[in-house]
């Protein structure tokens, strides 16, 4: 894996933004400078080192005089939280609908297959603002959305996968014998569609991470007083002609965030796909 991720160039910047991510959610509780709640109106819209700032306040402070470092490093945490939680229970309730669909087919797959094209028919941020308007603000209620927004991508692909598994002559050996279908779905079934599910998991993890903003931007996200990316961008947007960092930085920390994810994403499609040699 290793050899394989120093020959693609955009893997490595991928894993490496995605590494000083973590490692800066990791580190917030200890190395942020300020409270990120903590207000100083003495202090406010205080300049970014590069703008005339002072090295008090690096990335410069927002209109509250609230540290705008501290307020990121801590929304990296909600950020890498809501994503990395999201697609797990995403991908749990995916995979589990999609192989009772494409393994058991007749009536499970055609209820299961229904609801997926309901669901699809709606469009994601409609259903998501849905959601977030009749369950509230919290960060609970966001990994819910993340998880009942993207579980159809994972249903779908599985089913497809184990569709076309579940015919060949290992798995009619395997039943002969005596085995039974859990056995079979679970030990010799999903182990041989897993790659593409990876691959799913870490370009849906992109998706989550941007929906995340999306709802803390409209006000709809995790409540107020936790430090969100997408609530600093909101607020920055008032000071775009006068304070530009304000909205700038916490849109770079997004935005890089989901380019880093992604092109991870792309190498491990590369790495787990047998007919390339990487």
């Amino acid at each position: 894996m290793i050899s394989s991720l120093k020959k693609s160039k955009t893997g490595m910047v991928g894993v490496a933004i995605v590494l000083l991510v973590v490692l800066m959610a990791a580190a917030s509780g200890i190395l942020t400078p300020y409270d990120p709640a903590k207000q100083d109106l003495y202090h406010k819209l205080a300049g970014p080192i590069w703008s005339g700032g002072t090295g008090e306040h690096l990335l410069g402070t927002d209109q509250l005089g609230r540290d705008i470092l501290s307020r990121i490093m801590y929304g990296s945490r909600v950020t890498l939280l809501v994503g990395f939680s999201g697609t797990v229970c995403a991908g749990l309730l995916g995979v589990t609908l999609g192989a009772i669909a494409g393994y058991f087919g007749k009536w499970a797959d055609v209820v299961i297959m229904r609801i997926v094209d309901i669901q699809l028919s709606f469009p994601f941020i409609l259903l998501a603002l849905f959601i977030a308007a009749v369950l509230g603000r919290s960060l609970a209620n966001v990994i819910l959305i993340a998880a009942i927004s993207n579980w159809v991508n994972y249903a779908r692909l599985v089913r497809g996968e184990i569709l076309a598994v579940k015919e060949m002559e290992y798995i009619e050996a395997i039943r002969s014998v005596g085995a039974k279908d859990g056995r079979i779905v679970l030990f010799h079934v999903i182990p041989n569609v897993i790659s593409p599910v990876i691959v799913q998991a870490t370009l849906g993890m992109a998706r989550i991470i941007t929906m995340e903003a999306s709802l803390s931007f409209l006000g709809l996200g995790v409540p107020v007083e936790i430090a969100t990316w997408g609530r600093m961008l909101a607020e920055g947007r008032d000071y775009m002609l006068t304070d530009p960092w304000l909205a700038i930085i916490p849109g770079l920390a997004i935005t890089l965030t989901v380019l880093g994810v992604n092109l991870m994403g792309d190498w491990l499609r590369d790495y787990l796909d047998p007919k390339l040699d990487v």
